[in-house]
């Protein structure tokens, strides 16, 4: 029979948590694509009449770039203002082919006072930050090569305006300090609202300092309670080496879902903010997972396997929380976790540590439900938490020659899950698994799980639900991201 408990008070309020309140309503990718109306499509060969074609542009505007390298003038750059297409009928500025059309010099487009301009298939070599402002909205960066001058200190992409989308990019080849593409928003506080980050491929960023190499970081600390509701999916991560976060959330209100990172130091990181629901990650061969501070997120479904450091870190707080009004010293602490829900994660071989706390801040997690995950590990303790408040640890499943740690008695079991290792590396379960049917959490957390297959009413332990299905879902590879994904 399956087991089922009931929550109470606090961890209640954590598994309600889960419901998808923060997901934007564009959470369906076919959403954000708007409909091409036909319009007059203009072909260009110069910077010149580029230019030109930019000014006298009307909503269904297609200006068409011949191939070339092209080196834009410092005091003449390729000014998009006060353009205006439509949801259904953009302006689109686009390179002949795909990485054909390359911008060269110290700035490329500069945007101001737009909206519903799609910039398509450039490859983008300037040496300043490009730009979208507050004072444009649906702005798209689609198809495009990121490879900007390996500049110190250089930003490469920065998104202030509402409701932009950054697709199938590709952000790659920088050594130096600096960041690939930063959200942000007006003044020194608010966020941009609506941002849509998918199906970009961030590689090979080696910066060897300890900070400030994100490939994505959502926010900085003086807008961490502010809400962005910005939604980052299927984007892949490979040797993103510049800095221990790859995903670094710094604002409220996110959903980061379906993203591979592989074979990189940087992981998840929910660094400042509240509310961010991070669901069917896969961490895969790098080094850092998951990381959270802050209060009412929701872990759900990740798949974290093979890393070398801590494969998820509860953190504790130089604050016990961050509120509207603190000193700048001390928005820059970190947050301590409160009213977090952690559920049908599956961590994996992981040698730097399983599932792990701080002791190192004063303030401690309280309120963290840890429930139906799957822990597996051959060295060390599967669980190693500093001192905690009202946890809730119920239906985990251990197993491995790592010792169990500090993990209540009752909040879990021992027994072999019968993982099977996949066509794609992925270890699911088999049809014997002592973990089918066996999750305990109510009301459910989850309807889907990694792979996209349904839950059912009678759930199993981790991040996979035994199907005999082929997953929707899986690692995602190069194939799948950049320029040239579908």
């Amino acid at each position: 029979m399956q087991r089922r408990t009931f929550l109470t008070g606090t961890a209640l309020a954590a598994a309600a948590a889960a419901l998808p309140l923060s997901v934007p309503a564009f959470a369906d990718t076919a959403r954000r694509k708007p409909r091409r109306a036909l319009g007059p499509t203009v072909d260009v060969s110069s910077l010149d009449d580029l230019q030109d074609a930019i000014d006298a542009a009307g909503p269904g505007t297609r200006i068409v770039l011949a191939n070339g390298t092209y080196t834009v003038p410092s005091a003449k750059p390729l000014t998009i203002t006060g353009k205006n297409g439509t949801r259904s009928a953009p302006i689109t500025i686009v390179a002949a082919s795909r990485g054909g059309a390359v911008l060269r010099g110290e700035r490329s487009f500069v945007f101001d006072a737009s909206s519903n301009v799609t910039v398509s298939g450039f490859s983008f070599r300037q040496s300043t930050t490009l730009e979208i402002p507050p004072t444009c909205t649906y702005i798209r960066l689609t198809r495009n090569d990121f490879q900007l001058a390996d500049i110190e200190g250089l930003h490469w992409v920065m998104v202030r305006g509402d409701e932009a989308v950054i697709d199938r990019n590709h952000f790659h080849g920088k050594t130096t300090l600096g960041i690939f593409l930063g959200i942000e928003g007006d003044g020194t506080e608010a966020m941009a609202q609506g941002v849509h980050i998918h199906r970009n491929h961030f590689s090979d960023h080696t910066f060897a300092g300890s900070n400030g190499g994100e490939p994505i970081r959502l926010g900085v600390s003086p807008r961490a309670l502010s809400s962005a509701h910005a939604l980052v999916e299927y984007n892949l991560f490979e040797r993103a080496n510049g800095d221990p976060e790859a995903i670094s959330v710094k604002s409220s209100d996110n959903t980061i879902r379906y993203n591979t990172i592989r074979d990189s130091l940087g992981g998840i990181v929910l660094r400042h903010g509240n509310r961010t629901r991070v669901d069917s990650n896969y961490l895969i061969g790098g080094e850092e997972g998951i990381r959270i501070y802050g209060n009412d997120h929701v872990i759900v479904n990740n798949y974290l396997a093979g890393l070398s450091g801590r494969a998820m870190v509860i953190g504790s707080g130089t604050e016990r929380d961050h509120l509207p009004g603190e000193s700048a010293e001390a928005r820059r602490g970190n947050d301590a976790p409160d009213r977090v829900l952690i559920a049908h994660n599956t961590l994996l071989d992981n040698t730097g540590g399983t599932l792990s706390g701080e002791s190192q801040r004063p303030h401690e997690p309280r309120d963290v439900t840890v429930a139906d995950n799957l822990l597996v590990g051959q060295t060390g303790s599967l669980v190693e938490m500093a001192t905690t408040v009202r946890f809730t640890w119920q239906g985990n499943i251990l197993f491995g020659a790592a010792a169990d740690g500090n993990i209540p008695a009752g909040g879990f079991v021992r027994a072999d899950p019968r993982l099977v290792r996949g066509s794609d590396g992925v270890y699911r379960l088999s049809s014997t698994s002592r973990a089918i049917d066996a999750a305990t959490l109510s009301p459910a957390p989850v309807t889907t799980d990694l792979d996209g297959d349904p839950r059912g009413s009678r759930r199993d332990v981790g991040a996979d639900e035994y199907a005999t299905a082929t997953p929707l879902r899986r690692p995602l590879t190069p194939a799948d991201v950049g320029p040239n994904a579908r």
